[in-house]
């Protein structure tokens, strides 16, 4: 629902912050990873998820989109909840984390607390090919300057076309026309072949 909040950080705890964006004041978890890279700035921007209960609606921030992109991964696994997730994310930096699942490294990743052997093999074995598929590049923090190409096919993807057909087609529709297309322009042509 969120994708990310920025405004006036009012409060930090290694727990949680409160950022003031446009006079609400949002109470958001963070892990001790995001709460190391916030440093001490009047403004912050944090990209967010909303855990929604019966009983609560809990937010969630992250110092960059990597981290949760991670914590997404690691909470769809069953029997890691939102909380376990952040713990996982306190205890090592994602980096690690990712590294040691990739690796299938059982030791590291059952050393955080909350996490037993069974626990450790089931995210290894769920995220492996995930993460590996993503590549290491997923938690960098820098911007990844995406080509016309790469946001029309992360577009596609996201419509529902499998990414290797979406790929050919708008390698076809690229080689068409020479390479000169916008992004809505590559997609139309696209959506018009598949």
């Amino acid at each position: 629902m969120y994708a990310y909040i920025d405004g006036r950080l009012v409060f930090k705890s290694p727990a949680y912050v409160v950022i003031d964006a446009g006079g609400v004041g949002y109470h958001i978890n963070i892990s001790l990873n995001t709460y190391s890279l916030l440093a001490d700035v009047e403004r912050c921007k944090l990209f967010t998820w909303l855990h929604v209960k019966e009983d609560a609606h809990t937010l969630y921030g992250f110092a960059d989109e990597g981290e949760r992109r991670l914590f997404l991964h690691l909470i769809s696994i069953s029997g890691i909840g939102p909380n376990t997730g952040r713990m996982m994310l306190s205890s090592i930096t994602p980096v690690e984390i990712q590294t040691a699942i990739i690796n299938g490294n059982v030791a590291l990743i059952q050393r955080i607390k909350g996490i037993g052997p069974k626990s450790a093999q089931r995210v290894i074995l769920e995220l492996q090919d995930k993460l590996k598929k993503e590549g290491p590049d997923t938690l960098s923090t820098t911007p990844v300057v995406k080509t016309v190409k790469d946001e029309a096919l992360a577009a596609l993807v996201m419509l529902g076309f499998a990414r290797n057909v979406a790929e050919k087609v708008l390698e076809q529709e690229m080689n068409k026309n020479s390479g000169v297309l916008t992004v809505e322009q590559l997609i139309k042509f696209a959506l018009k072949s598949l």
